[in-house]
C-alpha cells in the first residue's frame, strides 16, 4: 500500500510468493548440507546473510510502477521479489539448515531433530501474533522496518555461533559415518516423495483458501490474515513431536463431523450460512491440517534425509498455494477451493491404502458413489434446462449437499465409502451452487461477485461475499414489473449519499457541466441516477468485473438508463485520483468497499489530503463508512480533523426497515469551509464532529484491532 488496494488476493498471492521463496531456501539448505564441507557451510550461509543486509530496510521498491488495471497477480509477485525476496530467501533456509547442523552436533537428541521444527514454528507463531497486537498498533511501518533490520543482524550473529559449534563437533565424524549418510540418502523412493508433497499440499492450499473465504467478508488486513496462519503454524507445534498434544484418534473422529457441517453451512445462503461455515470451517481447517501434518510427521525419514524431506514438503506447500491462489480463481467463479480441499483432506487419513486393497469394499463404495453422481448429474441437467422451478431447485440443491454430508458422517467406520463420497460431494459443490444462489457469480482478483434475485423474485442484488453492494427492484409488491430504475439500499432518495448531491449543488452554486462529481466505487451504479444530463460525472472502479456487471442493462439498468456511456476510470482510486487536476470536483464520494470493509489506504490522512486537494473550495467530500465489523466513523472523523481548516460532520442515518429498498448508513462529510456544509449540518440526523477520539490512520500507521474492538464494545 498504497500502490495496490487491500484485497484477499493480495494476501493469497503474497502467501504463494513466500511459499515459493521458502522452497528456494529449502533447496539451498539441502544442497549446502549435502555438498558443502561442514567447516565451510556456516561461512557460506553467513555470506548470504551479509548480502541480504544490503537489501534492508524493507520498503516498496522505488522502481515499482503502477499496477495494471484488473488482475495484478504477476505485478505483485515482482514487487515482492524486488522488495523482500533476498532477505526472506536467506531467512527461509534457517529451519532445515540449523536442524541438520544440530544432527551433526553429537547431541543426544541429534538423531531425531524434527522437534526443532515445532520450536521454529513456535517462534514464528509468537512473532505472528505479536504483530497485530503489539507492533502494528504501536509502531509505524518505517520503524518496523528498522527494527527488523537490527534483529536480522542479531540473528546472523546467533547463526554464526551455531555454525562454529557444528563445525567443531562435526570434525569428529568418521568416514564410515559419512558413507552411512550417503547410503541412507539414496534410500528415499519416489512414492515417499510423492506422499510428502501431497500431505503438504492439501493443508497449504487450505490455508490460502480459508483465509480468502474469511477475509472477503470482514477486512483484508494483517489482523485477520494472521489468524488462519497462526493456526497453521500451531499444528506443526502440536504434531511435530513423539507424543502429540491431541490424540490422533480424536482428530480422525471429529474431522468428518467438522467437514460435513461446514459443507452444510456453505450450502445455505445468507449470513447464517456464512456464520455456520466460518465457525465450523475454522474447526475443519484446524483438524484437517492437524491430520495431514501428523501423517507427514509419521512419514518423516531419518535425520540424514532431513533437508530432502523439507525440500519436498516445501514443494507441496507451493503447489497447494498455487492451486488456491492462482489456479482456482481461473477455474471457479466462487471460492469452491475451500470445500474441495476440505474433501481432499479426507483422503489424507491413515489406513486408506490398506483399505483400498480390499476389492469388495472398494467396489461397493464405488457403486454407491457412481449412483450418487448420476443422480446429481440428472438434477443439475434438469436445473440447466429450466424444468425445475427456481424455489425447488434452490431447496433441492441445498438438500443434496446436506444429505451427502450426513452420508459422510455415517461412513466414519468405512474408510473406502468415506473416500468414495468425496467425489459426489466435490461435484455437487461445483455444479449446484448456481441453483442455491438463485443467480450467477463472477470472480476477479478483487473477490467474488454474485448477482442473485431474492426468492420472491422482486429484487436483484449485487453481492460481494455476504455483503450487498447494490440492489434494484424489478417487481413491485403487486407483482408488476418496475421499469424505472430507483436507487435502493444506501442510495435511496432520502439517504445521506443522495441528499449529499443536492447539498453539493447548492454549496457550489454551479449548474450544467460546471458541476463536477467524482465517485470512487461503482457498485451497481445506483448513484448515477442522481446525475443531471448536463453535469460532469466520473466514476472510479478498481475491478473490471464490477464495471461489466453495472454496465449490462440486462442485470442492472441504473447506468444504462441514467448515465449511458458513463465516464468510468478503471484502477485504484489513490492512483487514478492523483492524476486529476486540483480543485476539480464539487462532490467527491468515497464508497470503495472490499466486501464489508473499506480498504485501509483509502482512509489514511494522506488519502483524505488527496481528496481535499481535488475538491473545489466550496466542494463536499462524502466518506461512506458503514461497516458491520469495524468502527470506521471515529477513524474517518479523526483523520479528517487532523487536517487543519476543515469542517467535519457525521450523518447517522437510521432508515425504516423496508427490506433492500433502504439501508441505514454512516457517512462522514468533510469540507474546506463551514459554509459549504451548512445545508448538511441542518439535517436532523447529522452532528458536527469537533474532537478526535482515536489516533488518526496514516500510510505509515493503522490500527485494525482497535477499530474492531471499539465496534463490538459499542454494541
Amino acid at each position: 500500500l498504497p500502490k495496490l488496494g487491500g484485497s484477499p488476493s493480495v494476501w493469497a498471492i503474497s502467501m504463494v510468493f513466500f511459499q515459493a521463496v521458502l522452497l528456494g531456501g529449502y533447496c539451498y539448505a539441502h544442497l549446502l548440507n549435502r555438498y558443502a564441507p561442514a567447516r565451510h557451510a556456516p561461512l557460506i550461509h553467513l555470506c548470504l546473510l551479509g548480502v541480504a543486509v544490503l537489501a534492508l530496510p524493507f520498503g516498496l521498491p522505488a522502481s515499482a510502477d503502477e499496477p495494471p488495471a484488473g488482475d495484478a497477480y504477476f505485478w505483485l509477485l515482482g514487487v515482492l521479489g524486488a522488495g523482500v525476496g533476498l532477505p526472506f530467501f536467506a531467512v527461509s533456509a534457517n529451519a532445515p539448515l540449523l536442524q541438520s547442523w544440530f544432527a551433526r552436533s553429537g547431541h543426544p537428541h541429534g538423531a531425531d531433530p524434527y522437534f526443532l521444527y515445532g520450536a521454529s514454528n513456535l517462534g514464528s507463531l509468537i512473532a505472528l501474533l505479536a504483530y497485530p497486537i503489539i507492533m502494528e498498533p504501536m509502531l509505524g511501518l518505517g520503524v518496523q522496518a528498522r527494527v527488523w533490520t537490527n534483529i536480522f543482524i542479531l540473528l546472523g550473529l546467533m547463526i554464526a555461533a551455531c555454525g562454529l559449534v557444528m563445525a567443531k563437533c562435526s570434525a569428529t565424524l568418521t568416514a564410515a559415518t559419512a558413507r552411512t549418510d550417503d547410503t541412507a540418502a539414496a534410500a528415499v523412493n519416489w512414492t515417499q516423495r510423492a506422499l510428502w508433497v501431497g500431505l503438504a499440499a492439501v493443508p497449504s492450499g487450505l490455508l490460502v483458501a480459508f483465509t480468502s473465504y474469511v477475509t472477503t467478508d470482514i477486512a483484508s488486513a494483517p489482523f485477520l490474515w494472521v489468524m488462519p496462519l497462526a493456526v497453521f503454524l500451531a499444528t506443526f507445534i502440536l504434531v511435530f513431536r513423539e507424543r502429540p498434544v491431541i490424540p490422533h484418534s480424536y482428530l480422525l473422529l471429529v474431522q468428518p463431523v467438522f467437514v460435513a457441517i461446514t459443507l452444510v453451512g456453505l450450502s445455505l445462503a445468507g449470513n447464517r450460512g456464512w456464520t455456520l461455515a466460518t465457525i465450523f470451517g475454522f474447526g475443519a481447517f484446524f483438524v484437517s491440517t492437524m491430520v495431514c501434518h501428523k501423517e507427514l510427521f509419521d512419514e518423516r525419514p531419518d535425520s540424514r534425509n532431513l533437508t530432502e524431506f523439507y525440500l519436498w514438503m516445501s514443494l507441496g506447500g507451493v503447489l497447494g498455494g498455487i492451486f488456491a491462489a492462482l489456479v482456482a480463481p481461473q477455474l471457479f467463479n466462487a471460492i469452491y477451493e475451500f470445500p474441495l480441499l476440505l474433501i481432499a483432506a479426507l483422503a489424507c487419513r491413515p489406513g486408506l491404502r490398506a483399505v483400498l486393497a480390499k476389492r469388495s469394499e472398494v467396489n461397493d463404495a464405488g457403486l454407491t458413489a457412481a449412483m450418487m453422481l448420476a443422480g446429481i448429474a440428472l438434477f443439475a441437467g434438469a436445473i440447466a434446462l429450466g424444468s425445475v422451478p427456481k424455489f425447488v431447485s434452490s431447496l433441492g440443491a441445498a438438500l443434496v449437499i446436506v444429505v451427502l454430508a450426513l452420508f459422510m458422517l455415517t461412513a466414519l467406520s468405512k474408510p473406502a465409502h468415506l473416500l468414495a463420497l468425496t467425489a459426489p460431494m466435490a461435484v455437487a459443490l461445483y455444479v449446484l451452487p448456481s441453483a442455491m444462489s438463485n443467480g450467477f457469480a463472477e470472480r476477479s482478483f478483487f473477490g467474488v461477485h454474485r448477482v442473485t434475485t431474492t426468492l420472491d423474485g422482486q429484487v436483484r442484488l449485487l453481492m460481494h461475499g455476504t455483503t450487498v453492494h447494490g440492489a434494484q427492484r424489478i417487481v413491485d409488491a403487486d407483482g408488476k414489473p418496475v421499469t424505472e430504475p430507483l436507487p435502493a439500499t444506501y442510495y435511496y432518495p432520502e439517504s445521506p449519499m443522495a441528499r449529499g448531491v443536492e447539498a453539493a449543488r447548492a454549496a457550489s452554486g454551479k449548474a450544467g457541466s460546471a458541476f463536477r462529481v467524482g465517485s470512487v466505487g461503482l457498485g451497481a451504479g445506483s448513484l448515477s441516477c442522481y446525475a443531471r444530463a448536463s453535469e460532469t460525472w466520473r466514476f472510479y472502479e478498481i475491478d473490471p468485473v464490477v464495471v461489466k456487471l453495472a454496465s449490462d442493462a440486462r442485470i442492472f439498468n441504473f447506468l444504462p438508463r441514467c448515465r449511458p456511456g458513463a465516464d468510468i476510470v478503471v484502477g485504484d482510486a489513490r492512483l487514478t485520483l492523483a492524476k486529476e487536476p486540483s480543485s476539480g470536483f464539487d462532490y467527491l464520494v468515497i464508497d470503495a468497499f472490499s466486501s464489508d470493509s473499506v480498504p485501509v489506504h483509502l482512509l489514511t490522512r494522506e488519502a483524505v489530503q488527496l481528496y481535499l486537494d481535488k475538491l473545489a473550495p466550496g466542494g463536499i467530500l462524502a466518506l461512506h463508512v458503514s461497516n458491520r465489523h469495524l468502527d470506521l466513523t471515529s477513524v474517518a472523523g479523526a483523520v479528517a480533523l487532523s487536517i487543519p481548516g476543515v469542517t467535519v460532520a457525521l450523518a447517522d442515518n437510521r432508515s425504516e426497515d423496508r427490506g433492500f429498498d433502504t439501508a441505514s448508513s454512516h457517512v462522514v462529510f468533510v469540507a474546506k469551509s463551514r459554509a459549504a456544509l451548512s445545508q448538511v449540518l441542518a439535517w436532523k440526523d447529522v452532528a458536527e464532529v469537533e474532537a478526535a477520539s482515536v489516533t488518526p490512520w496514516t500510510d505509515d500507521y493503522s490500527d485494525i484491532l482497535g477499530s474492531i474492538l471499539r465496534n463490538y464494545r459499542a454494541r
